[in-house]
């Protein structure tokens, strides 16, 4: 069967970023996403984000390309954008006017910094969103700088999955009252809402401002990460008492505290831990430590994870036109969402804008 979003169409004018990412995500599900490129431009990078969608070029400054994007918006039910404010409004394109076509039309605005406010305007990329937030302070060693943790947290985790949850319940909205509505998507609301257990912990004093002094951010020496004998890497996520227990049993560890929980203690522990573990390679852990529920896994780089049992079992990674890629996420039991086409090339369409308005039509 077709994927759960098959037969919702959607209308992604292309741009970098995370807004992309959630277009590809609709597409994963079964959505029939059509791409908007710049004719002839390669600005927009090939990327895996373009996997299941097809390519239309429209030239949107032009008044005949103006008319050709509203006819595709009049017969969509979500559009994605991620320029900053004002810019589809310039173009003639922004919600007012597509919702005088298409008034059911979920219109979806992905930006850094909001629709309005003081740095609405700014130029910003995901390092800048985080460290505003207080997010990017709370990451990384202590007597270190923060650590920028990729651009998996602002652009994707703050920006692209709270702009498709967004677009989706506006969808379903529209669905019950015919009324469309515009999604606000910005990473540092976005990036803000996913610290809600850690801000929880720190109004309840169980969180402090110093890196590196906290359960989950390197301060516990049982949830860290640590060099083996042949530089390799553990994870160690030992945060309960009984899987510690599995840990120290299971390893061999001779230098447990009487208290897990001791934070004075920790940085004696952290040093033995560190001692134990580079006295074997990772794989030799590994071995000894497989069926033992301690919460530690090897470190593995891009070529190992795709040779992992489990992730090779469950189809983690696949191969998308030749390209290693991650499999479509989340699985259903009933509606199987297939195999992704491999991205369309920027600017060069892959779908005939008559074609496509004749399927939608």
């Amino acid at each position: 069967m077709a994927g759960p979003l098959h037969g919702v169409r959607v209308v992604e004018f292309a741009a970098l970023g995370p807004a992309p990412f959630t277009g590809m995500l609709l597409a994963d599900l079964g959505a029939d996403v059509v791409r908007v490129d710049r004719p002839g431009t390669g600005e927009v990078s090939n990327d895996t984000t373009g996997r299941g969608k097809r390519s239309v070029a429209i030239d949107l400054k032009s008044e005949a390309g103006r008319a050709t994007a509203l006819r595709l918006v009049e017969h969509a039910h979500i559009v994605l954008e991620g320029f900053r404010p004002g810019v589809m409004e310039r173009l003639g394109l922004g919600p007012d006017v597509c919702h005088e076509r298409n008034p059911a039309l979920v219109y979806g605005r992905m930006t850094g910094w909001g629709q309005e406010g003081p740095l609405a305007q700014r130029a910003g990329h995901d390092l800048d969103f985080l460290a505003v937030t207080g997010v990017l302070w709370a990451m990384g060693r202590p007597d270190e700088p923060p650590a920028p943790p990729l651009n998996l947290v602002g652009d994707l985790g703050g920006g692209a999955m709270f702009l498709a949850v967004g677009v989706l319940a506006a969808l379903l909205a529209a669905r019950e009252t015919g009324q469309g509505d515009v999604v606000d998507a910005a990473i540092v609301d976005g990036t803000t809402a996913l610290a809600t257990m850690l801000l929880g912990l720190r109004s309840r004093g169980l969180w402090t401002d110093e890196r590196g002094h906290n359960l989950l951010d390197s301060g516990a020496p049982f949830y860290d990460v640590y060099a083996c004998a042949d530089g390799r890497y553990l994870a160690v996520g030992a945060l309960e008492p009984r899987f510690y227990a599995e840990l120290v049993a299971g390893t061999g560890f001779d230098g447990a505290a009487a208290d897990q929980y001791d934070a004075e203690d920790w940085p004696r522990l952290r040093q033995r831990w560190a001692e134990h573990f580079r006295t074997r390679p990772r794989d030799e852990w590994v071995a000894m430590l497989d069926g033992v529920d301690a919460c530690v896994a090897p470190v593995l780089d891009w070529v190992e994870a795709a040779e992992h049992p489990h992730l090779r079992e469950r189809g983690v990674y696949i191969d998308v036109g030749g390209e290693q890629q991650p499999a479509p996420a989340p699985r259903f039991t009933v509606r199987a969402t297939g195999q992704p086409r491999p991205a369309p090339a920027p600017g060069q369409p892959s779908a005939d804008v008559d074609g496509v308005l004749g399927e939608w039509a």
